[in-house]
């Protein structure tokens, strides 16, 4: 594919002006506007999908609440959380919405195989779980043919905050991390790079672009 990816790693950067700076580049893309990747870290925050339902989130306390267009419900993300922001002209990769979906999901569960964690996608609740208990969580938006937001992967985290909400909008909903099912803790900038060749791979990029 000679369509050029930009890979962008943020660090721990404000949710707020990230979704400003996505919504932007969204906004102005034109058609040779190269696609994006933003892998990040947020201080801790809920977001609410853009159908989200006010009684899923039960106790927010000190986190701040923020609305955003994506599909879903609520979630949290917080530092020790990867999150990837996919900011892609899905038509020009002649892909939907459900193939975007499937290529997160698999690359997901590749990443997490590479570190002897068994993910699988569930066909009723988008994200990746781990049996019951759910270790990474998709939301996106489609705008003009292009998508922004993304995923988010629980590493090594807080998860307390978890217990505030029904995550994704599932009462109950067990949420799990990396750290918890390994030995060692995991180095987020090793999942990081693990988890962009899996992305490469399932959209078709090649690895020079």
């Amino acid at each position: 594919m000679s369509v050029q990816l930009i890979i962008r790693n943020l660090g721990l950067v404000d949710y707020q002006s990230t979704l400003e700076n996505m919504r932007s580049l969204t906004a102005e893309r034109g058609p040779d506007t190269p696609d994006e990747i933003w892998f990040l870290q947020h201080p801790g925050v809920f977001t609410q999908g853009q159908a989200g339902k006010a009684e899923h989130i039960l106790f927010a306390g000190d986190i701040p609440v923020v609305q955003a267009e994506r599909g879903g419900q609520v979630t949290y993300h917080g530092p020790g959380q990867l999150v990837a922001y996919l900011l892609l002209d899905i038509r020009r990769l002649g892909i939907g919405v459900r193939d975007l979906v499937s290529a997160m999901e698999q690359s997901l569960v590749a990443t997490l195989s590479g570190y002897g964690i068994e993910a699988a996608p569930r066909a009723d609740a988008p994200g990746v779980y781990v049996g019951p208990a759910k270790i990474a969580s998709l939301g996106l938006r489609i705008r003009r043919g292009c998508s922004f937001h993304g995923l988010a992967l629980n590493v090594d985290m807080d998860m307390e905050p978890f217990a505030r909400i029904n995550p994704c909008g599932y009462a109950g909903l067990a949420m799990t991390q990396m750290c918890d099912l390994m030995a060692a803790p995991p180095r987020i900038a090793e999942i990081e790079q693990r988890l962009e060749r899996a992305l490469r791979h399932e959209l078709g990029y090649t690895a020079g672009h």
